[in-house]
């Protein structure tokens, strides 16, 4: 088996989506990718009511953590494979320059961080955002991406970005 694929989510403050798609992608990639988030103005902590999805996936609240996609762009970063941004503000950006040349999509989701209301109808939002991010994943998952031109590949990338969302509350 070769290495896993590298992907990195982009949001601008690193707490919500971001965080939920890394945790989506590492435990759906089982292996074949292995997932990371960033932010370019990282909030410093992974918002409170994204941690119980993140918990649901099998994960501790202290494996992640809002940080800079500074990080990814450094010397020795490891290697990225796809950069996807999941906030149209970070797709806005000018961002770094990746080492290696990835593959780039956006697949905006709307901020569940900026949801009203009571505990509950918050918790809804997140988990819109949750399952419109794992039907993006399953669908890069299912790409048969040993047959696919680096064109055809940017192409089926940005389709999933555009794709009508089907989650409902």
């Amino acid at each position: 088996m070769s290495a896993p694929l590298n992907v990195l989510f982009l949001c601008t403050g690193n707490s919500a989506r971001s965080i939920l798609a890394e945790a989506l992608m590492n435990r759906q990639g089982q292996g074949r990718f292995r997932a990371c988030s960033a932010g370019s103005m990282p909030k410093g902590q992974v918002n409170p009511h994204a941690l119980p999805l993140v918990r649901e996936l099998g994960f501790e609240a202290a494996d992640f953590r809002s940080k800079s996609w500074d990080e990814f762009a450094a010397p020795g970063a490891p290697g990225i494979d796809f950069v996807i941004t999941v906030c149209d503000n970070a797709a806005g950006e000018v961002c770094p320059i990746w080492p290696g040349g990835p593959m780039t999509a956006h697949w905006g989701i709307p901020d569940p961080a900026e949801a009203t209301g009571s505990d509950e109808e918050i918790a809804v939002a997140f988990r819109q955002a949750a399952r419109r991010l794992n039907d993006r994943i399953e669908l890069l998952l299912a790409l048969p991406l040993d047959a696919l031109d680096r064109v055809s590949l940017q192409r089926e990338l940005n389709a999933i970005g555009t794709l009508a969302d089907t989650a409902t509350a």
